[in-house]
């Protein structure tokens, strides 16, 4: 039986939450937006009204103010959109186990084996459509096709909530004259590439020869063809409990930029904080500390450093970041922005370390701040992430006492 895959794209998702939540944006232009005083003063998505003005995402709000006037701006809630998303997919779960997110607003589902419960692909789709606008208060567009890549461009081919099939009688039709661009995993450099050489829509991909794809592009130019062709065979892959983040990492741009020593020392705390509050929480230890900064000219470099034991240490992941920023600044302009990020990560129940004879004091040190760092992650589970931390991060001007995950999502 020929696979009926859905892809189902949550409209303007967190816009369309931010109104689900205060219905006085509807019927407004308005966007979710970055703190300016934070300079993080970018549009994060926006409404149907304010695409209108021609507002994009990933302009400053100036420009967007610009553009439009009256827009509207939020802030974003970040543990509200991952609460919609949960209670979408769950949604999605009552037609088939069978789901492979692609980010926090959209999924794949495989509902092949659900025709005899639910009908056919599009009766399916019909039904999750209505059920998540009259449930959940958002709307979704569903692309319905015989594989992930067409299901993904239908989803995208009418919008908002709408449902668009494409099948293999009229997949030409419909996909062949779109721009190139519109394949999945075709970026703006390989579509220029492609431009170049007089392949301009999906159709041109869809006819050009193999063999000359492969040559300027390599394996990837091979698998874009046969995607044009419809000859994607990718199984729509539900993520198991066994699946681990290969990294953790956390970034945040300052408030103001970073002169001094200690200032660097403070946002690396912070960060080092939430990074190692997450491998606990997870279950994992890192064996490689990575630190990335951007200075005032924006320009970045960054530097790794594997460390002696594995860790879920806040204090042993900041120090090892601090050496790593104080290495990386020198001759640089200051700090505009600072990452740190735990990497090569192990199951913390499989760590084993060898306690030489000499080794005590260090070893009581670890075990005191292991207890404290779980004394802090219990408070922050009752009372959310901001109930505790150090004064240093409440007194300064740097933004970080507001900086964290949203506390309805860390405390659950």
């Amino acid at each position: 039986m020929e696979r009926v895959i859905l892809h189902c794209d949550c409209n303007s998702f967190f816009a369309s939450v931010e109104t689900a939540l205060n219905p006085a944006l509807r019927g407004v232009p308005m966007a979710v937006c970055g703190s300016e005083a934070d300079r993080h003063g970018i549009v994060l998505a926006k409404n149907e009204l304010a695409k209108g003005f021609g507002v994009v995402t990933a302009e400053t709000v100036r420009e967007a103010k610009r553009k439009c006037p009256q827009l509207v701006t939020v802030p974003p809630h970040h543990g509200e959109y991952l609460k919609y998303s949960k209670a979408v997919n769950a949604i999605y779960a009552r037609y088939t186990d069978q789901i492979e997110p692609f980010g926090i607003d959209e999924s794949w589902l495989d509902v092949t084996g659900s025709y005899a419960l639910f009908g056919s692909g599009l009766q399916i789709a019909e039904r999750i459509r209505q059920e998540v606008k009259r449930e959940i208060g958002i709307t979704v567009s569903i692309g319905v096709s015989f594989n992930k890549i067409f299901a993904k461009l239908g989803s995208d081919y009418k919008k908002p909530d709408a449902i668009t099939e494409i099948t293999r009688e009229n997949y030409k039709r419909i996909v062949f004259p779109l721009p190139v661009g519109s394949l999945l995993f075709i970026g703006e450099r390989t579509a220029e590439l492609l431009a170049s050489c007089s392949i301009r829509t999906i159709g041109d991909l869809a006819g050009a020869n193999p063999a000359f794809l492969v040559n300027h592009l390599g394996k990837h130019g091979e698998k874009i063809y046969l995607y044009a062709n419809g000859k994607d065979e990718d199984p729509v892959v539900a993520p198991t409990h066994e699946d681990r983040p290969k990294s953790v990492g956390n970034g945040m741009t300052f408030r103001h930029d970073l002169q001094n020593a200690e200032d660097v020392r403070i946002g690396i705390e912070a960060l080092s904080e939430e990074v190692a509050m997450r491998l606990r929480r997870l279950g994992m230890k890192c064996t490689t500390v990575s630190a990335t900064l951007r200075d005032s000219a924006l320009k970045s470099a960054s530097r790794q450093t594997s460390l002696q034991d594995a860790t879920d240490s806040s204090r042993e992941i900041a120090r090892t970041a601090y050496q790593l920023v104080m290495q990386l600044r020198k001759g640089r302009p200051a700090i505009r922005s600072l990452t740190v990020t735990a990497m090569n990560l192990v199951d913390a129940a499989e760590v084993t370390e060898q306690i030489g004879f000499f080794d005590t004091e260090r070893q009581k040190r670890k075990e005191k701040e292991s207890r404290l760092d779980r004394a802090m992650d219990g408070i922050r589970e009752k009372y959310g992430y901001r109930s505790i931390g150090s004064g240093a991060f409440y007194g300064n001007d740097l933004g970080i006492s507001d900086f964290g995950p949203e506390e309805k999502e860390e405390s659950k």
